[in-house]
């Protein structure tokens, strides 16, 4: 079976962003997209009243991922649209068509008078379990949103993208986030900003005179660290320019700072073996719920 760029629908602004976020990247990556619409079935005692037959449940089914498909091939005439309409656990469904997919695309809904985003029960979940990129994106995303403004100050589909972030750990740097940055960089012809951060000493205070010193240090150090770990890759990839920044402080904070001024925010998630199951990591639990653009989370070892 030929892989996808999967995309959960269910007929909200969040899946209806996504859907259009991963038509566009089907297209960057030549590969047909599948919208997935998940019926979760309504209790049993409901599910027998004479309003919940299987007529209505229908109606609820069909309209949203026909409508959403022929928009999309109106948009995007490319890229070939497939409609996928299955039962059950929306989480568990959708984790499992990762198995058929290079990408799994879902929508992050904001939050009303707080600045954030949500990432609700079904993301978190499908983000700790699916072994898969999964991206996430802002309800009302628009194509422009990841170019660079143009002369009059307006981003536009006419002008470059923005780069492409990459948070990356030096201590246990991973081929496979690596690799899901540059591809992204490369296959929208930007830049790649990669973002390491590093944990000042105990009782550091910035801008003391004998700590500058010492800060510095310690900021060329990470930096030849950060060099050393993307040669390889500026090597293997020379199209892509890649702008590194070793600074001190918390990962979380640079990287939505940061997110401000990309088309696209990479991070990583690790699979781990815990005894109340899988877990996203402080770091990209923060960035999926305040970076301002979409999010990749790439799960690796």
């Amino acid at each position: 079976m030929s892989r996808t760029v999967t995309v959960g629908l269910d007929g909200s602004p969040e899946s209806m962003a996504a859907a259009e976020w991963a038509a566009r990247e089907a297209g960057l990556r030549g590969l047909p997209l599948r919208l997935v619409n998940v019926w979760e079935p309504v209790p049993e005692p409901m599910g027998q009243a004479p309003l919940l037959g299987a007529d209505i449940e229908h109606e609820w089914r069909e309209p949203a991922p026909r409508r959403a498909a022929e928009g999309i091939r109106l948009r995007h005439p490319a890229v070939e649209v497939i409609v996928g309409q299955l039962s059950g656990a929306a989480a568990e469904v959708l984790t499992e068509e990762t198995k058929d997919a290079e990408l799994l695309v879902i929508g992050s809904r904001g939050l009303s008078g707080i600045g954030g985003f949500l990432v609700g029960s079904v993301g978190q979940s499908v983000v700790a379990h699916a072994t898969v990129p999964v991206v996430l994106v802002r309800a009302e995303e628009q194509a422009a949103d990841e170019h660079l403004r143009d002369q009059a100050g307006i981003p536009s589909a006419a002008t470059p993208y923005r780069p492409v972030v990459l948070g990356l750990d030096t201590d246990r740097p991973n081929d496979t986030l690596i690799g899901f940055a540059f591809d992204a960089a490369a296959r929208r012809d930007t830049a790649l900003r990669v973002v390491h951060c590093w944990k000042p000493p105990p009782h550091f205070a910035h801008g003391i005179p004998e700590h500058r010193e010492l800060e510095a240090e310690l900021g060329r150090w990470d930096g030849a660290v950060l060099a050393e770990v993307l040669r390889p890759w500026k090597q293997k990839i020379p199209a892509v320019e890649v702008v590194e920044e070793a600074r001190p402080g918390k990962a979380a904070h640079h990287l939505v700072d940061a997110s401000q001024e990309a088309s696209l925010v990479v991070v990583g998630r690790r699979f781990r073996r815990a005894p109340f199951g899988a877990h996203i990591g402080p770091v990209t639990h923060a960035v999926l719920h305040h970076a301002t653009v979409p999010v990749a989370v790439v799960a690796h070892v």
